[in-house]
């Protein structure tokens, strides 16, 4: 028997609208067809085989990929024009849930990453892109750091309910730069 490959992560910048009093959040973990910081490229249509398979109940939602922090699950993971859409709720009966609930509010966690293995991708030798034509997705993570910068943030919903605590673009300009210091493009 084969072993599996250790999982590769994706990291992106979140899409949240927003994010209700009970921990519900929307937003794209993905967007198809935009290069990330490590020169891959998701297609439509990557997503389709692994959920079908495995349904929403078998993709974990974890704090920044470690499979001993599940804070939520994912009630609708789907593939959209723009990319992979999801709808989940972050357990604010768990610690870590709370905590991250807290830092979304307030603007300063918006990253998602997926954990994957790589089922069908191809190398471009012209313009060295890698183009992953299908993911085995077995986790989506809140994280600090997203690996796609092109996506953008569209707003927080404030714990009272009200106005962002930050406005988009000067979050969204903020992780950008957060993020090229951590990712450095090659």
């Amino acid at each position: 028997m084969t072993p599996l490959a250790a999982p590769e992560v994706k990291r992106f910048e979140a899409e949240l609208d927003q994010v209700g009093a009970d921990g519900v959040f929307t937003g794209h973990a993905c967007l198809f067809g935009v290069e990330d910081l490590a020169r891959d490229v998701i297609e439509r249509g990557a997503f389709r085989a692994t959920l079908a398979r495995r349904g929403v109940g078998g993709v974990k939602m974890l704090w920044h990929h470690d499979p001993a922090e599940p804070i939520g699950r994912w009630l609708e993971i789907r593939e959209d024009g723009r990319g992979l859409f999801v709808r989940g709720r972050l357990l604010t009966e768990v610690a870590r849930g709370r905590e991250a609930l807290a830092l979304m509010r307030a603007g300063v966690l918006d990253g998602l990453s997926i954990g994957f293995r790589t089922v069908k991708g191809r190398r471009d030798a012209r313009s060295g892109l890698r183009r992953l034509a299908e993911i085995d997705l077995w986790e989506i993570s809140l994280v600090t750091f997203p690996m796609q910068p092109a996506a953008r943030v569209a707003s927080v919903e404030a714990a009272r309910g009200g106005e962002p605590d930050l406005p988009a673009a000067v979050l969204a300009a903020t992780i950008r730069r957060a993020a090229a210091l951590v990712h450095p493009q090659r």
